[in-house]
């Protein structure tokens, strides 16, 4: 008899391109649903965020589906989230744009600030710097390309684990003029600055492996 497939819950909170997602962790072997429910998204095997557009936009929507209050009882309960684009923006202290800063979840320290590069946005596929031991990443080759659309991104990491019973996070970084966070996997909170539900095979292997850890 087969393993059941994993519960997974899109967040609907008005900000992402939500059945992209869901066709992508479906065909990654997931059972999916889109919703803003309470009790779904805080019984759900895994919580996927994603996010499009502004930071301070997708910080208002998703407060106001209380989607901060679930990401936060989640995480506290050691239960998988993961964010993609603006869905991993907005999990750092705050967000700059336009000279305006606003508030993140602050589940990591860190600012959301705009790219540092020529040609902005960062939009197409590049190649990331995966970090050692990923779980995220595995089996994919170094050469894999993702593919990016942001105008802003997170250039400096600055949390540190000092407690050695504790795994240190795993950050994987890319590069559009300067260096920047690409994706992080902590402990039940992974997310990627691409788009993984857009990459192709290298996206899917991504989510299967995601799925594979719920």
């Amino acid at each position: 008899m087969s393993a059941p497939r994993k519960k997974v819950v899109v967040f609907d909170y008005g900000f992402g391109n939500v059945r992209s997602a869901e066709r992508a962790l479906a065909r990654a072997g997931a059972d999916v649903e889109i919703t803003r429910d309470y009790d779904k998204a805080m019984n759900a095997d895994g919580l996927l965020v994603p996010g499009v557009g502004a930071f301070a936009s997708c910080m208002k929507g998703l407060r106001e589906a209380r989607g901060d209050w679930i990401v936060d009882r989640r995480l506290s309960g050691g239960r998988p989230v993961m964010g993609i684009c603006v869905g991993m923006q907005i999990l750092f202290a705050r967000g700059i744009e336009h000279g305006v800063e606003s508030e993140g979840l602050d589940e990591w320290p860190g600012s959301v600030e705009p790219l540092q590069a020529e040609i902005v946005p960062h939009m197409g596929w590049n190649t990331v710097d995966v970090a050692p031991g990923s779980q995220l990443f595995a089996g994919l080759d170094a050469d894999a390309r993702f593919y990016f659309v942001h105008s802003y991104a997170v250039h400096d990491w600055s949390l540190e684990t000092h407690n050695p019973a504790m795994e240190a996070p795993k950050v994987t970084w890319s590069t559009h003029g300067k260096p920047f966070v690409a994706a992080v996997e902590n402990g039940a909170l992974w997310a990627t600055q691409f788009h993984p539900e857009k990459s192709g095979d290298a996206g899917a292997q991504l989510l299967t492996n995601w799925i594979g850890t719920l």
